[in-house]
């Protein structure tokens, strides 16, 4: 027992001690880039990554991810996403991860599928191929977008309870730091106040005409707004200005 006990302290320790070398990261990026080399570590994959997905539009809104030396193979033999978006509704885990989450939460592939459903799918074939095992960890964001930290194995065999532990009781820990990592990198924006309701509403999915009936506006002045928005923030897209203003699903 006090031996089973030590290597839990040890472990809570790697685990603390991961969170922190986070928090202290100078990087600019959003999570800090050292966060996925340290989940790394303590989950072991053949590659970690963290990706903000914006479904309707197909826009990686944030892609990062450690070193791998095979990404070119991945999605095809094109190398492209074209394969996921074709078998994406055979992506059980993937469709998970873009409904609702009001906390973060983590689960992996072979919660939905066996190893030997998942191979006879196109969607492995065509673009999860060579991973056959996949834990992820899913964070709140705003509607018809994915944030998720995703850990890939090429070897078939499940993370085991003690791996998913570790990613459940990080999870909370990884939002907090993500929204950190976000408030720190967001620039000085200035815009009005009806601007800001335009785009709160843009953040919750709704179309031109929605908005224009949600603010009693016509979808003019709706796109004047919008015009006006892309123009302050140097950005050309809705999703581009949401992810500026609003990056984390709270802020909307």
């Amino acid at each position: 027992m006090a031996a089973a006990r030590t290597t839990a302290e040890v472990h809570l320790r790697r685990m603390a001690d991961v969170l922190d070398e986070a928090r202290k990261d100078p990087s600019d990026a959003v999570p800090p880039k050292s966060l996925l080399l340290g989940l790394q570590r303590l989950v072991p994959c053949d590659c970690a990554c963290f990706s903000e997905l914006d479904v309707p539009t197909r826009i990686h809104v944030n892609e990062q991810e450690t070193p791998y030396d095979n990404w070119a193979n991945i999605g095809g033999d094109d190398g492209t996403l074209d394969g996921y978006w074709r078998w994406r509704h055979q992506h059980l885990q993937c469709l998970w991860v873009a409904g609702p989450h009001s906390t973060p939460e983590a689960t992996q592939l072979t919660d939905y599928m066996s190893l030997r459903e998942l191979m006879n799918l196109p969607i492995y074939t065509e673009h999860l191929r060579p991973f056959k095992v996949i834990a992820a960890v899913a964070l709140p964001t705003a509607p018809n977008r994915t944030r998720v930290f995703q850990f890939l194995r090429e070897e078939g065999k499940p993370f085991t309870d003690h791996e998913m532990t570790t990613l459940r009781l990080m999870a909370p820990h990884l939002y907090g730091i993500y929204q950190d990592a976000a408030r720190r990198s967001r620039p000085a924006v200035r815009l009005t106040h009806r601007e800001l309701d335009v785009l709160r509403c843009v953040a919750l999915g709704l179309t031109t005409p929605e908005i224009a009936e949600q603010l009693v506006i016509s979808p003019s002045t709706v796109r004047k707004h919008l015009e006006n928005v892309f123009g302050r923030l140097g950005v050309s897209s809705r999703t581009a200005a949401v992810a500026r203003v609003f990056p984390e699903a709270e802020a909307v």
